[in-house]
């Protein structure tokens, strides 16, 4: 089966979903436990390793796009299992391949909520990889950003900065974050040692 939102070029989905930041919604928590349930009611078998809240709307008092980030860990021999991803089409999630690039290996990511009529919906990503892959230090940069106000709100500031810039760039606004978030997961790793 066709799916639309695979038509779509970068052009359109840089129109259709503008960069556009919210003040932070504390409901953005209950949605993200709500859909964590649904995931786990559509896997469950998959034995998924952990599944989080994380991006912007995790990290309490800063603006952040409305969507709902989640880091879903799975044991590596499931990465691209095709029963794993028709799981989550009945979830209504539509799959995309993230190629690997640079520092990162190639992962599973979905999306839901795109509607492409214009009715706004509760737009959900999910960032689906082993424990090993980039993609999991995401928990050490919300960690991090949730007990350091100050660097939150520097945070902030530069996505603010970025979705004026960006509005209608969705890679620029993600690049544009790129050198403040490998600083900061430095600067963590630094400490660890």
């Amino acid at each position: 089966m066709s799916n639309p939102l695979y038509e779509l070029k970068k052009d359109d989905w840089n129109r259709l979903f503008p960069i556009h930041l919210e003040d932070h919604n504390p409901e953005w928590g209950n949605i993200f436990e709500k859909e964590k349930a649904l995931i786990l009611s559509g896997i469950e078998r998959f034995s998924p390793e952990l599944i989080e809240h994380v991006g912007s709307t995790s990290i309490p008092g800063i603006k952040a796009k409305p969507y709902i980030d989640l880091l879903v860990v799975i044991p590596k021999t499931l990465l691209f299992n095709e029963e794993l991803i028709e799981a989550m089409e009945g979830l209504g999630y539509t799959y995309f391949l993230v190629p690997a690039m640079e520092d990162i290996e190639a992962y599973m990511s979905f999306g839901k909520g795109y509607n492409l009529s214009g009715e706004k919906e509760q737009i959900f990503h999910i960032h689906m990889c082993p424990a090993d892959n980039f993609m999991v230090n995401q928990l050490a940069f919300r960690d991090f950003l949730r007990f350091n106000p100050q660097q939150a709100r520097a945070y902030e500031n530069l996505k603010k900065e970025a979705a004026i810039k960006y509005r209608n760039d969705r890679g620029g606004y993600r690049n544009s974050k790129s050198e403040f978030i490998r600083r900061t997961l430095d600067s963590i790793s630094n400490n660890r040692n």
